[in-house]
């Protein structure tokens, strides 16, 4: 007999973590939308105490979403946990997420509280949350190095509280498969009231264990929860990857005997969304959605596939949304052939004012370039360097010069709190040229940390998507513009991260932000 394995995705609060992969509340609903169609349990929309758009962002996202239950962070007090419910008010189904740290090196350094005092602050907070939700998570921060018997008395109390879910993290990825499996089990064995929640597993991704202790959790600890974020993204080295776990399940099930309620076609879909909303690249040899994936180049193996693909592939490239027939669309596709491959590609638009505007620049790069593929699309879709109403800069020309033995100049119009700027400049190139030219008026002060050019499609007429991450006072952000022109593109996404660098909203609370 298989049972079920919850699929809890925290890329937009975990994941979110990752220096610079900051996102709006409109980036949020919509990766929370395809979160969704991938069919996840549970979004863990963010920390709504951390900041005001955050708060902002996670009601838009519980108002947005209708079958997955939809989760806020909250550190264990009441001020977090009132802004918690209130967050989710709009929410079909609700989960406030608690926590608390355990382990002594946290009490003492971080805390600055006795065990007893933790013990009594965490049965405190679940009696708390309890009557604002019926399902609850609590998480003992650190708990991995927490001490085994502390450890067991505090989840005994928090569950007799009315705890629904407890969520065990190995917060610095210290975590060895066997001795966290061991770990988990232990803590269910020696429980008496283990029965009364369902165990889940947090495992980062520090010493490259993160989906090997997960599984460990679930297999060997008898987890039925398994927290994980889109591409791995998060702090450090990354969080559990979710189409790491889903597929090890699936393909496995003779080993695991579980089920996943994961669409899997879906899942490529989204790891290239929170790929261009975030400006983190996947690796090409990434398992499951990275370029090489599913690539042979070995005469031996190439000669294998064609022959018979269960030689060397043990699942199929079109079972996690690799497209094998893909539509083109071009400058002649008409507005009803647009409307309906982005509603196959699961883009909702909002408004018919939406869809009008998509088209206007789905024909613009139809101009520039004869065939428009899926990647276009969703890269049109998710562009964060179109222009917002609310935003502060916005892109609106250019006109660069560059030639042998010269030194490269450009001229690059903008607006900045509504009003057309004109600015040019020289650089040691182009791109240089382009951004000296906007940082000369717009004169942030920001470090350039990271400048990456990737290719959405293949050919020489291909998009440029340009990834910029910008320093500023302990902020880090990042920047997404997409072009056929990659100076362009590079303009798009400079300007993109001085907006979230210019937004007061996107400040958050980063202490004691992670399970």
């Amino acid at each position: 007999m298989s049972d079920r394995l919850i699929i809890f995705d925290t890329t937009l609060r975990d994941g979110e973590q990752s220096p610079g992969a900051s996102m709006t509340r409109d980036e949020k609903v919509r990766i929370a939308r395809q979160l969704e169609r991938l069919r996840v349990d549970v979004i863990e929309a963010g920390f709504a105490a951390s900041s005001e758009g955050d708060f902002a962002a996670i009601s838009a996202v519980a108002a947005a979403v209708k079958d997955s239950v939809v989760c806020s962070l909250a550190r264990a007090n009441e001020t977090d946990i009132t802004r918690a419910s209130d967050a989710l008010k709009a929410a079909n189904a609700k989960r406030i997420h608690v926590f608390l740290a355990t382990s002594a090196l946290h009490m003492e350094k971080k805390l600055r509280m006795t065990p007893e005092q933790v013990y009594e602050q965490a049965k405190k907070s679940i009696r708390f949350a309890r009557n604002l939700a019926g399902d609850i998570e609590f998480s003992p921060e650190d708990g991995y190095r927490s001490d085994m018997d502390f450890l067991c008395r505090v989840l005994e109390a928090v569950i007799a509280e009315g705890a629904t879910t407890i969520n065990v993290p190995d917060t610095v990825g210290y975590a060895v498969p066997e001795l966290y499996g061991e770990f988990i089990k232990t803590l269910r064995t020696r429980i008496p009231n283990s029965d009364k929640a369902i165990w889940s597993v947090h495992c980062h991704n520090d010493l490259g264990m993160g989906v090997a202790n997960s599984l460990a959790g679930v297999h060997i600890g008898g987890a039925r929860q398994v927290e994980c974020t889109i591409n791995g993204l998060g702090e450090r080295a990354g969080n559990t990857s979710l189409e790491e776990i889903v597929m090890a399940v699936r393909t496995r099930k003779d080993f695991f005997r579980l089920e996943v309620g994961i669409d899997t076609k879906q899942i490529v879909p989204a790891s290239k969304l929170v790929s261009q909303i975030t400006g983190f690249v996947v690796q090409p040899n990434k398992a499951v959605v990275g370029a090489n994936a599913f690539a042979h180049a070995s005469g031996i193996h190439q000669d294998g596939v064609l022959k018979a693909r269960d030689t060397y592939e043990i699942m199929r490239a079109e079972d996690v949304g690799w497209a094998t027939n893909r539509i083109v669309l071009g400058k002649l596709s008409g507005r009803n052939a647009f409307k309906q491959r982005i509603s196959e590609l699961g883009v909702v638009l909002e408004s018919e004012s939406e869809l009008n505007d998509a088209f206007a620049r789905f024909k613009a790069l139809a101009d520039q370039k004869a065939e428009i593929f899926d990647e276009d699309i969703i890269s049109l879709m998710s562009d964060s360097s179109v222009a917002d109403q609310s935003e502060h800069f916005s892109f609106i020309s250019l006109n660069q010069h560059s030639e042998t033995g010269e030194k490269p100049s450009a001229k690059v119009v903008f607006k900045m709190g509504g009003h057309d700027v004109h600015s040019e400049a020289q650089g040691n190139g182009p791109v240089d040229a382009t951004l000296h030219a906007i940082e000369s008026k717009v004169q942030s002060g920001a470090e350039l940390l990271l400048y990456s050019v990737n290719a959405i499609t293949s050919g020489t007429e291909s998009q440029g998507e340009v990834t910029v991450r910008l320093s500023k006072g302990g902020r880090i952000v990042n920047g997404v513009g997409m072009d056929p022109d990659i100076i362009a593109a590079s303009a798009k996404a400079y300007l993109a991260a001085l907006n979230k660098l210019h937004d007061p909203s996107a400040m958050k609370l980063n202490a004691q932000m992670a399970p």
